[in-house]
């Protein structure tokens, strides 16, 4: 696998958001990016995990849970039914993080904000595409409350995605699909906000080790692909906020 047949190497997948996608949940969201299909919710309960109670001045908490539904892969995938599995746990940590990072707990005081991140379909980037739908939910949970009268300023200190980077041969590709990912020699998950700040770079090369230049230069394509996916993604979500 050399060339793509149908973009660019630093070219996006099609994106595909709609939320409010669950009538019981406080905010939900479907992402499609290319052929990865993945759903979240956000759900808000009156109290704080066992690390947080009685800790003054604690605000609130967000925690996220992960999972890859039976037929979200070519062979059917048997459920986590007792434990979560390391890569789960490795996935939900990291989507907790992302999200934590730019939600103000502060707000949600005694509350803890459940995101649950279910794959329907995996063609490569399920994680980024777990973050994605989890901000697109958590901005739906935000305009609610927001609307009704419930908070008085908006939760969210940032606009936040993240997107796959990886290196085939001597290219740089950008959203990798399944095939791709499993190609590449080095491959990356870049967490980013709109403007360009890193909240986590996750990944690192399955090869020979790397120049510093050639790291770096993954890096910035996976902040400039993220600040992209957020102008593709913003229009989608509804409500245009300053």
């Amino acid at each position: 696998m050399q060339a793509r047949t149908s973009r660019d190497n630093l070219e996006l997948r099609p994106l595909g958001v709609r939320t409010g996608i669950n009538m019981h949940a406080e905010g939900s969201a479907l992402v499609e990016l290319g052929n990865t299909r993945v759903q979240a919710t956000v759900s808000v309960e009156a109290r704080l995990p066992p690390h947080l109670r009685n800790v003054k001045g604690a605000g609130g908490w967000l925690t996220a849970e992960y999972a890859m539904l039976p037929r979200s892969t070519s062979q059917r995938r048997q459920r986590e039914r007792l434990y979560a599995g390391g890569r789960t746990q490795e996935i939900q940590r990291l989507i907790g993080r992302s999200l934590r990072t730019v939600t103000r707990l502060d707000l949600f005081r005694g509350q803890t904000l459940y995101v649950d991140v279910d794959v329907l379909q995996a063609d490569g980037g399920t994680r980024c595409a777990g973050i994605v739908a989890g901000y697109a939910a958590l901005t739906e949970l935000a305009e609610r409350l927001v609307f009704d009268g419930k908070l008085s300023e908006w939760p969210l200190s940032a606009e936040v995605a993240a997107v796959s980077v990886g290196l085939l041969g001597t290219e740089t590709r950008l959203d990798l699909d399944a095939a791709e990912d499993q190609a590449c020699s080095l491959d990356l998950n870049v967490v980013a906000t709109g403007s360009g700040e890193i909240i986590e770079v996750q990944g690192g090369s399955e090869a020979a080790p790397v120049a510093a230049e050639t790291y770096v230069r993954l890096i910035g394509a996976g902040v400039t692909g993220a600040a992209t996916l957020l102008e593709r993604l913003r229009p989608q979500l509804g409500k245009t906020r300053a």
